[in-house]
């Protein structure tokens, strides 16, 4: 069981505000996003064998935006709920919240450049395997507090259970190795379907 642990846990006036709480991870994820290069990104992501069902690339951008945005919502339900309660139980289940949401922000935050700029595929599904681990306990911990905050966590939650399949099943069909594996990216038009590798 993780306890509240202020030194690593994002300010209170952060959740507190819905715009803070809601545009952070947005913000953070798109920097880390553009931080990596998406062109690079999409050389790479094409030059490796793929799982069955994975998506096109042009697929992620959207959607790790809506999920961090329903994450962001639900911080600021879970905290603006459980705060305001006068059960020290639930506060308490609130803060300790808080501690997990900042955690599994991070762990989910440092996934990209393990993977595609580190090319450390064993790591970076070791770090999405734990950071589904908390956050399915963080919704389990939200949802003591407020259904809709648990509510809003399921896609995400939903999310990287499939981003872990596709990350250790693009790790175990390139034989854990993706470095130096790239791939240009042919001009197409739009709506055009993305050719990997092994197809």
């Amino acid at each position: 069981m993780t306890s509240y642990i202020p030194s690593i846990t994002l300010p209170g006036q952060i959740f507190a505000q819905p715009a803070a709480s809601i545009l952070l991870p947005v913000a953070l994820g798109t920097a880390v996003g553009f931080s990596i290069r998406p062109t690079d990104t999409q050389r790479t992501y094409l030059a490796l064998k793929q799982p069955p069902y994975r998506p096109p690339p042009q697929v992620f951008g959207p959607m790790w935006t809506i999920l961090y945005g329903l994450m962001g919502y639900a911080a600021y339900r879970a905290w603006s709920t459980g705060m305001s309660s006068l059960s020290p139980t639930t506060v308490e289940l609130t803060k300790q919240g808080a501690t997990l949401y900042t955690i599994q922000l991070g762990l989910n935050l440092i996934w990209m450049p393990l993977f595609f700029q580190l090319k450390r595929p064993i790591e970076a599904t070791a770090d999405i395997v734990l950071l589904t681990g908390v956050t399915g306990y963080l919704t389990y911990i939200w949802g003591q507090v407020d259904e809709v905050a648990a509510w809003a966590m399921a896609p995400y939650l939903v999310w990287l259970g499939f981003a872990t399949y596709l990350s250790a099943g693009v790790g175990y069909l390139n034989d854990w190795d993706i470095a130096d594996k790239e791939r240009d990216v042919p001009p197409t038009a739009k709506g055009a379907s993305a050719k990997y590798v092994n197809e």
